[in-house]
């Protein structure tokens, strides 16, 4: 367990450190002044450094990271965040959501420059089950079938589909099997035994490896795909699709049981390929990473899609809400998802997460 809070507190203290420094780095470049860029969380421990106006320093929770700029909530102090125009407060503020994006995708990149690109349009055999009809007719691992009674297959369920409508009667597989095109009969079971198919066999798609950078757009589509089911949630909540018990909140406690749980479970596994260890850490913690990016964009008052909602109506009316009314409702937010947190840590406390 030891390992597994180590693994943990380091691996989400470097994307919380990866969402500040988005901020950090974009505020800088449009001349926002930051005055402290803290490692962990206050109360401070040492400073380490002053680069161009800036206080790096060391926090006694070791844990994230936080960025603190000049006139936050002031609009009159010159040089401060509240004081610069719409836009560069408006890129200041997406750049911490926008590097947790960019880092999930980089993350789903590298799992599948690992795992390699499915290739949906080819049909492969996985697995023979002894003494089928598959087994008695010489199909074999690793075959491709092409075709079904002559009909070109390009999915999985084409063979399914073909094979349930010929059942008790013999069908022909075109297959590739060594570099060679075979022709195999086989007579699919009308009554096979339970978990075996009609010719008992596992059919997969094989995976093309790739190199990370041709992974790219495939984990950007895996990010996507992450972000569409976080939004749907709350319409999934409604309709009654899903139990509210599998969709709660979790605080960073409930978050580390699940990723325990994940963790002993995949160790077995991982004895006997080690090389499935940085695959398993970087998926987990590619769907954290867009969970936080798409979770900051909403449009909750302290978060940044709260500010950023606020920033709306100066770039499309021209008029700014008064900063004391801005701040007021921030505070409020602020407290409200402190209040939150803890009601959710206590829940995790209570209740612990038990993946079935």
């Amino acid at each position: 367990m030891t390992n597994s809070l180590i693994e943990f507190i380091a691996a989400l203290s470097i994307l919380l450190l990866v969402h500040e420094l988005g901020h950090f780095v974009v505020g800088k470049l449009f001349g926002i002044q930051a005055e402290e860029f803290g490692f962990g969380y206050p109360p401070k421990l040492i400073k380490l450094f002053n680069w161009k106006g800036t206080d790096f320093t060391i926090n006694l929770i070791p844990f994230g990271a936080f960025v603190r700029f000049k006139g936050e909530d002031d609009p009159n102090i010159k040089g401060g965040l509240y004081n610069a125009n719409k836009w560069k407060r408006f890129g200041t503020l997406i750049a911490g959501p926008f590097m947790n994006l960019l880092t999930g995708v980089l993350l789903f990149s590298l799992v599948v420059s690992k795992t390699g690109i499915p290739q949906p349009n080819i049909v492969e055999i996985a697995g023979i089950a002894p003494g089928s009809p598959a087994a008695e007719a010489g199909l074999k691992e690793n075959d491709i079938i092409q075709s079904v009674n002559g009909k070109e297959i390009t999915d999985i369920f084409e063979v399914i589909s073909l094979v349930q409508e010929n059942l008790g009667e013999e069908i022909t597989l075109t297959i590739l099997q060594n570099n060679e095109i075979e022709n195999i009969l086989v007579i699919p079971r009308i009554d096979p035994p339970e978990g075996e198919g009609a010719i008992g066999i596992i059919m997969q798609n094989p995976t093309e490896t790739v190199g990370f950078l041709r992974a790219i757009p495939w984990g950007g589509r895996v990010a996507l795909e992450q972000g569409r089911q976080l939004l749907s949630i709350p319409g999934m909540l409604i309709r009654g699709e899903v139990n509210p018990q599998e969709t709660r909140m979790l605080s960073p406690k409930g978050i580390f049981d699940v990723y325990t749980q994940v963790r002993e479970d995949e160790r077995v596994i991982e004895q006997n390929d080690p090389s499935l260890i940085i695959i398993n850490i970087a998926w987990f913690f590619g769907i954290i990473s867009i969970s936080l990016g798409f979770s900051n964009l909403l449009p909750i008052p302290a978060l940044d899609g709260g500010r950023i909602l606020f920033i709306l109506p100066e770039i499309f009316l021209g008029k700014r809400m008064p900063a004391k009314y801005e701040n007021l409702i921030h505070f409020m937010g602020y407290s409200g998802l402190l209040l939150l947190m803890g009601y959710v840590f206590y829940q995790d406390i209570i209740n612990p997460i038990v993946l079935p």
